[in-house]
């Protein structure tokens, strides 16, 4: 029985037979709904032969025109993009230390969904389990815009955590 948040509970069935799974590839923005998606992520690794987590915070190229081109160098907004992202994976690499998880990190650059189905094809991961609105711009309209794409790429599992 998978239950880390009073309010959400499910079964985890695991198929007679199969290998238990080795790895989960977990994108973090920081965002609630990506901390819950960590939490049933490590819930996971529990119930199914402990595997460990890949956390992975995605960004885009950073777009730089106009006078920003000339007052600020790509190379510092991609190492401003990198500082951000390391403070964010941090949140999420304190919630996995204190549960004593077996995890690695990484910063993802590109189209997101795109680096993210792709990345974890590339790892062998065994699945992706992600919020469904993250900290965009946007705000994650209706369901997320990432979350969906990232379904339709990914030829891993998705499970998607509200």
């Amino acid at each position: 029985m998978v239950s880390g948040d009073p309010g959400w509970t499910c079964r985890v069935v695991v198929s007679e037979g199969r290998p238990p799974m080795k790895k989960i590839l977990v994108p973090f923005d920081g965002s609630e709904n990506a901390i819950r998606a960590l939490r049933f992520a490590m819930q996971l690794c529990r119930e199914c032969g402990q595997p460990a987590v890949h956390l992975v915070y995605a960004h885009t190229e950073p777009l730089l025109y106009g006078e920003v081109a000339v007052y600020v160098p790509k190379a510092k907004m991609e190492e401003l993009q990198r500082q951000h992202g390391e403070g964010v994976l941090g949140a999420g690499e304190e919630i996995l230390r204190e549960a004593g998880v077996a995890y690695t990190r990484e910063i993802l650059v590109g189209p997101l969904a795109a680096v993210i189905a792709n990345r974890a094809e590339e790892l062998g991961c065994d699945a992706i389990v992600m919020g469904t609105r993250g900290m965009t711009p946007i705000g994650g309209l209706v369901m997320g815009s990432v979350a969906m794409k990232v379904v339709h790429l990914a030829t891993v599992p998705v499970t998607l955590v509200k």
